[in-house]
């Protein structure tokens, strides 16, 4: 289990979130430019190295009412993965993103090295994405969804 400095150092190697000090020692992360109203990434990060990231629009993760997890036990590796894709999922959309699935429906998928991919229905299809880069077309969302799992990748959003 880490500790706080150690918890608190990689928390803080996030640029996009900003410090603040709440009561008993405990420390909270926002992200300004959440498109939620969801501002608190990390939440109550105590002395004793309890603490919660936001998980509410990630799938994966046992998440309280609050879309909270609590990350006492998380490893180094664990904590980077779920605060990424926590900022990603309250994250506005690219240029990217905006210009390839437009109004269709779309999916998010993120591996351990915070690259992401997109999922778009398009006309009976399921096309992956890279950036503007089409990566793969699928027949079916089961085809498209085992082509991302075989590749390491999870649903963000």
């Amino acid at each position: 289990m880490l500790n706080f400095n150690e918890k608190l150092s990689i928390i803080e190697s996030f640029p996009q979130l900003q410090r603040k000090n709440v009561s008993l020692g405990r420390v909270n992360f926002q992200f300004a430019d959440s498109v939620s109203e969801k501002k608190n990434i990390v939440y109550h990060l105590h002395p004793n190295g309890n603490g919660f990231v936001y998980a509410g629009e990630l799938a994966g993760y046992p998440t309280d009412a609050k879309g909270m997890v609590n990350i006492r036990e998380f490893s180094a590796e664990e904590l980077k993965q779920i605060i990424h894709e926590s900022i990603q999922s309250l994250s506005p959309r690219t240029v990217e993103e905006e210009a390839v699935a437009g109004d269709a429906y779309e999916e998010t998928w993120v591996n351990r090295d915070g690259q992401t991919l997109l999922l778009v229905e398009e006309e009976d299809m399921w096309n992956v994405y890279a950036g503007l880069n089409l990566d793969g077309t699928f027949n079916s969302y089961g085809e498209a969804i085992q082509y991302l799992d075989e590749e390491g990748f999870q649903l963000l959003s």
